[in-house]
């Protein structure tokens, strides 16, 4: 900015104030408010850039809401209108703090500031002037062209470098509230105001410094196979640990969640667990980062205040395991499970040396339910011929590397499901009223799921997979799935499903979520139908967070005992807030507890049923194109509790 001078020679830097831009990270900063509607349509998405398969997919009424990250950033920009509308400047200069000038920017913009005050003879200039944009995919118009300036009709993403006048400012003001992200709302506003934009841009946004913002339409585009992006890589373990936490009441579940949304591995106790001595802990602290509430021999714990490497995480009480006084205060910090979003989530970032999350802090979840507490079974039944597929598994803080002999033979005294109540009990092939038919795909598949590919004959839903070559479509193949209109949280999940044979296909039976993604899996490849690949995905966090970390989840493939393409059979999910069990024709074929490997999911998800081709030779072989027209069936569901 010091390179610039303004016409009568004054550095830019010398008349430049700083607006504080709003943290995404408070809560009440990104509330809907009488300035920002958080909730929009993909029709506006798609007014700026056309797009047929986010149209063909999801209609232009699909209702998409707004990452806290776009709300944020919508709410600096009113901000900074604001300042504008009630300021004497007749225009201002808006910059992002992400932005450089390209080589040229001030001929260019010199050029280009003439050519718009001949625009509007009669006026005092323009009301925008973009001198930062992307052109939407190429599709952006361009009207009254000249050599240094165009008038746009709409195609223009970013607002990171833009002049405003105090007319179009309040004009801006006049139209609030902002739906939907405040780059795309804007080009609804270009036939309102005296819009221009240089011919090329004059300043771009940096790339080297990495970026946090998070944009709704991602998933979307995701869905439709727009972006066919890798699955997001588990972040390492922060190393932010060993830390012991001493809380009462619900501050213990909701601070063990909380640590775990940081990337800390934790592990929480009750009153019930063992005593802790030198032996254990240090074998403890080996698998995990965190520990909430342990049970520490008094010996011990004086100790512990002498080690420089642990750190000690006290509530406000006057409950106090053993006397802090000793420690170094760089090593105790003191907490109370009250205030703000923000202040809590301070105390526990500025302890670790850790960034705040842009997530809510975590409510508690109840206890009984045992989320972070260790329930693994250290009682290994051998078991023959089950594959740990270790090579694919994650490394991240929300999985153990599991011990060897996992996974453990279920306990044979209790090795069958009993029978509880159906809440739902479905015959699929009649009636799909309890789901619908998919329309979208997602990065891996090979096939876009239409609902022309679910039909209902002989008592069953039929999903076909078929090769189907479609340029509109990205996808050589088609195929169907299907999903639960409602949302279920634990119960018996159970289906008669026949698999699809075949190398590169994928059978699923699976319950899902997205923000944060949890998933229960029941899969079958088609290059081995006489297995089952059985999985588990964990994301902390309350509904709403963005994490799908865990591209690989904690699969195990276990042997059926028979070829399940060749006729149907039962297969369960189980799901318990302390636990999970997988059974086939009514006998348990694997069992999990908490932290067995990852911690048990516990947010509402999603039945669905589909058939699909994987991009991974690795997961379910080569795809054999004369095995297709392919088909699986699924008949006769229950959901019970």
């Amino acid at each position: 900015m010091n390179r610039f001078r303004t016409e009568s020679g004054i550095s830019l830097v010398s008349i430049t104030k700083t607006q504080p831009a709003v943290d995404a990270r408070d809560g009440r900063n990104v509330a809907s408010t009488a300035d920002v509607d958080p909730e929009y349509l993909l029709g506006d998405q798609l007014y700026v850039q056309p797009n047929e398969l986010l149209e063909h997919f999801f209609g232009v009424n699909e209702p998409v809401t707004m990452t806290r990250q776009e709300v944020a950033v919508a709410r600096s920009h009113i901000e900074v209108w604001k300042a504008v509308a009630t300021g004497e400047t007749e225009h201002v200069l808006i910059l992002e703090d992400d932005i450089w000038f390209r080589p040229g920017a001030r001929a260019l913009i010199d050029r280009a500031w003439i050519a718009a005050q001949s625009r509007f003879p009669d006026s005092k200039g323009p009301d925008l002037l973009y001198f930062s944009y992307q052109n939407a995919d190429g599709t952006a118009e361009r009207r009254d062209v000249c050599r240094n300036l165009f008038r746009p009709g709409r195609g223009l993403w970013f607002l990171s470098g833009y002049v405003l006048s105090r007319e179009g400012a309040q004009k801006l003001l006049l139209a609030m509230p902002v739906k939907g992200p405040v780059d795309m709302w804007m080009n609804r506003r270009f036939d309102e105001l005296r819009t221009l934009a240089l011919s090329s841009p004059a300043i771009l946004q940096r790339r080297d410094g990495g970026s946090d913002n998070s944009y709704s339409v991602i998933p979307y585009l995701a869905r439709a196979g727009v972006i066919d992006a890798d699955e997001v890589a588990p972040p390492p373990r922060v190393a932010a640990g060993p830390l012991l936490v001493w809380c009462s009441g619900e501050a213990k579940e909701s601070v063990a969640m909380a640590l775990s949304m940081l990337g800390l591995r934790v592990r929480v106790f009750d009153l019930g667990d063992a005593m802790i001595g030198v032996d254990d802990l240090s074998a403890i602290l080996a698998d995990f980062d965190a520990l909430v509430a342990p049970k520490i021999e008094s010996q011990l714990l004086v100790k512990l205040a002498e080690d420089t490497k642990l750190k000690f995480l006290i509530d406000r009480s006057d409950r106090r395991p053993f006397d802090i006084s000793g420690v170094a205060r760089s090593n105790v910090a003191e907490f109370c499970d009250g205030g703000t979003d923000s202040a809590r989530w301070a105390i526990l970032c500025d302890f670790l040396g850790l960034p705040q999350p842009i997530a809510a802090y975590p409510d508690a979840r109840p206890f009984e339910w045992r989320l972070f507490r260790d329930d693994r079974d250290h009682k290994i039944y051998s078991r023959k011929s089950v594959e740990w597929l270790a090579p694919l598994s994650d490394s991240s803080a929300w999985a153990l590397r599991p011990a060897s002999g996992w996974p453990s033979e279920p306990d044979p005294m209790s090795s069958a499901l009993t029978e509880i109540y159906p809440l739902v009990d479905s015959s699929i092939g009649q009636d799909l009223s309890d789901f619908s038919p998919l329309d979208e795909t997602f990065p891996g598949n090979l096939a876009s799921f239409e609902h022309q590919c679910v039909e209902q004959e002989l008592g069953a839903a039929t999903l076909t997979l078929r090769a189907c070559p479609n340029p509109k479509l990205t996808r050589p193949y088609r195929s169907g799935a299907l999903v639960s209109y409602a949302s279920h949280q634990h119960g018996r999940f159970e289906a008669d499903i026949k698999a699809a044979r075949g190398g590169g296909l994928v059978t699923g039976f699976f319950l899902h979520r997205a923000g944060p993604r949890q998933e229960i899996d029941f899969e079958i490849t088609g290059n081995d139908t006489t297995s089952v690949l059985l999985n588990v995905f964990f994301n902390p966090g309350d509904a709403g967070t963005n994490a799908a970390y865990g591209y690989r989840g904690s699969p195990c493939r276990i042997p059926l005992g028979f070829d399940a393409s060749n006729d149907f059979h039962r297969y369960s999910i189980e799901w318990r807030p302390d636990s999970i069990t997988w059974a086939v024709d009514g006998r348990i074929i694997h069992r999990r507890g908490s932290w067995d490997p990852t911690p048990v999911p516990h947010l509402p998800m999603k039945l669905h049923f589909n058939l699909w081709a994987s991009r991974s030779q690795e997961f379910a072989g080569q795809l054999e194109p004369a095995c297709l027209p392919a088909v699986a069936q699924i008949r006769s569901i229950r959901i019970s509790r």
